[in-house]
């Protein structure tokens, strides 16, 4: 099988001399603005690893093409002598870095997403609006609450199965949530037909679905993430920073008739990805899955011990490395629609060592 044309991660940037001493610095211009009588920026140097236990402030009121997650993401990465700084101290620190990170190119494709954004969330109406604030009880079955209230890699282990390596099932959503949140997708959709508003598919390879996160629903999965996803994926995929994921993409993704119809075998744009049916009634549609592969590999043969395949149940969900080549079969009758979780890093090491 090749994965040619199919969607692949984001491309990382050229790594720069890191100084092995787990901080990077962030060499700026001069004619700083100072606080407490020293410069903000010129001798501080960022963290290489996130201070995971350092609760960054909220940025989602700053008027900025830059997207609030993005500032969140690289707080976490400052020097602690900056953490006690005045925000707008920290905000212009990191404008100047991100603009550094950012070519003009991607800062205009940014504001134009933004832009997009605004403009759905200005007219649409939500159906249900209890989705847009995450209420754990009565989105999650009992077990899946207990494991992450104990936050244990025995507690996440009495709840799942690992049927391959690197594959991790178990029961998450609740009957209602699952209808709840469908209900709100077709409402959607019900709006943009309406309308007439071309929204953005989820990627490249689905011709169906929509993006959670264009219509309101960012907040919600950014708290799934953070605090059920990073939890887990601490413990089975440290070796993708696991507890240091900070971005995600979310979305739905449609099957059956007048609908994509299969998968091709592919990667995600992800470091871990969350898949979990929501439903309906469908037959075929199974998930194959055939191994991690790094880019140099992704095409090299599949061993007889990496073949795995997974039929869908409604509220289930299955946890895997981005980098875990799959696809889906043909959905042969009905209706399926899953949600999908990307869960990422913005800053990872190589994008740091660009600021040396």
């Amino acid at each position: 099988m090749s994965l040619d044309g199919a969607v692949g991660r984001r491309d990382d940037p050229p790594a720069g001399n890191g100084s092995g001493n787990g901080a990077v610095s962030a060499a700026l211009p001069t004619g700083r603005p100072t606080y407490g009588g020293r410069p903000t920026y010129g001798d501080r140097r960022l963290r290489l690893n996130p201070n995971t236990e350092h609760k960054p402030e909220r940025y989602d009121d700053l008027e900025t093409e830059f997207d609030a997650s993005l500032f969140s993401s690289l707080e976490r990465h400052l020097p602690s002598s900056m953490l006690e700084a005045p925000r707008d101290s920290k905000v212009q620190f990191m404008k100047e870095i991100i603009a550094r990170y950012l070519s003009d190119g991607e800062r205009t494709r940014v504001q134009r997403h933004k832009e997009y954004r605004q403009k759905i969330m200005s007219a649409y109406q939500p159906l249900h609006n209890e989705l847009y604030n995450m209420h754990p009880a009565t989105f999650f079955v009992p077990s899946f609450v207990q494991a992450i209230n104990e936050n244990t890699e025995e507690s996440f282990r009495s709840i799942m199965s690992e049927p391959s390596p690197g594959v991790y099932t178990f029961a998450m959503l609740q009957p209602t949530f699952c209808g709840l949140l469908l209900d709100e997708v077709e409402n959607f959709e019900r709006w943009v037909n309406a309308v007439k508003f071309k929204i953005m598919r989820p990627n490249t390879m689905n011709k169906y679905g929509a993006v959670l996160d264009d219509f309101g629903l960012e907040a919600t999965l950014n708290k799934l993430m953070e605090e059920f996803i990073c939890p887990i994926s601490k413990v089975f995929f440290p070796e993708v920073g696991g507890s240091t994921l900070d971005s995600h993409h979310g979305f739905v993704v449609e099957y059956g008739k007048d609908k994509d119809v299969e998968l091709g075998f592919h990667v995600d744009d992800s470091e871990v990805t969350l898949n979990i049916c929501l439903g309906k009634q469908f037959s075929g549609g199974e998930l194959f899955f055939r191994g991690v592969r790094c880019d140099k590999h992704v095409n090299s043969e599949t061993q007889p011990e990496e073949i795995y395949e997974y039929s869908h149940v409604p509220g289930q969900a299955v946890l895997h490395r981005g980098r875990h080549r799959h696809g889906a079969r043909a959905t042969t009758s009905g209706h399926r629609i899953n949600l999908l979780l990307w869960c990422r890093r913005i800053f990872d090491k190589d994008v740091l060592k660009l600021f040396l």
